[in-house]
């Protein structure tokens, strides 16, 4: 196998979907995996029709003994990942933290911060071997500042800060790169999962702005992968024109 290999968690949707369709048009044969299996499939076939190599792992990154099982049954020529994007991800409610759900908690630490742990202890030491590898992890806007009833998912999202620049110092001494994107606002089904599937309250969050795309992330995320050998593209902080931080933004009326 000549082609690259990039590996998308939660690539069923959203920016994960929109980092596995960039990749295969950029020349990678693609590793996706997600929680539904249907939507794996129907992205698999839908990339192998445009010339794509494609391997679907449907498991669930907060399960680790799945998400073992599912690296372990990687045929070999696809065991040796050039890109691992950690984007498995999700916000749960958005109350006051002395009114927060314990379930909800439990969600957005487990696959926000334990996900992503998982993901990179098993995947990263082949790299390490190698001395070969990018890791992207999908942070977010919201890991730079609190704001009202983000308290925990915020502060997954910090915690993704904290891991990525102590994995970036901790394979220092290697070729491996390390990059952290942090977007601002972005249309995907996040909103929507949020407020537990209440729709018309997840569209009020992009009302009178236009906000990112998933796609417009997987440009980011691909162009740092691209850039030469020497240049590590360590963060990028990306937000909608009329979005100035995570509290600030500009609504048109």
């Amino acid at each position: 196998m000549n082609k690259k290999i990039v590996l998308v968690t939660g690539a069923t949707s959203g920016i994960g979907e929109g980092c596995a369709r960039r990749f295969a048009e950029g020349g990678y044969n693609v590793i996706i995996t997600g929680r539904n299996k249907e939507k794996l499939e129907t992205l698999k076939a839908e990339l192998e029709k445009q010339g794509t190599e494609v391997l679907s792992l449907a498991f669930d990154v907060r399960d680790r003994k799945a998400a073992e099982e599912a690296l372990k049954s990687l045929p070999t020529d696809w065991k040796f990942i050039d890109v691992l994007i950690n984007n498995a991800g999700l916000a749960r409610g958005l109350e006051p933290e002395y009114k927060g759900d314990f379930d909800d908690w439990d969600q957005m630490i487990d696959t926000n911060i334990k996900g992503l742990l998982t993901m990179t202890r098993l995947i990263v030491p082949s790299m390490v071997a190698r001395n070969h590898g990018h890791i992207i992890n999908i942070g977010s806007v919201a890991g730079d500042a609190a704001y009202a009833g983000g308290n925990v998912y915020c502060a997954t999202k910090a915690a993704v800060k904290a891991i990525t620049d102590g994995l970036r110092i901790d394979v220092a001494d290697t070729k491996l790169r390390v990059t952290n994107i942090k977007p601002g606002l972005v249309e995907t089904n996040f909103s929507n999962i949020r407020f537990h599937g209440d729709t018309q309250r997840a569209d009020n969050v992009y009302k009178g702005i236009t906000p990112l795309t998933g796609s417009d992330i997987a440009d980011v995320a691909f162009y740092a992968a691209s850039a030469p050998e020497h240049v590590q593209i360590a963060e990028v902080l990306v937000l909608a024109t009329h979005q100035a931080n995570g509290t600030v933004i500009h609504r048109e009326k």
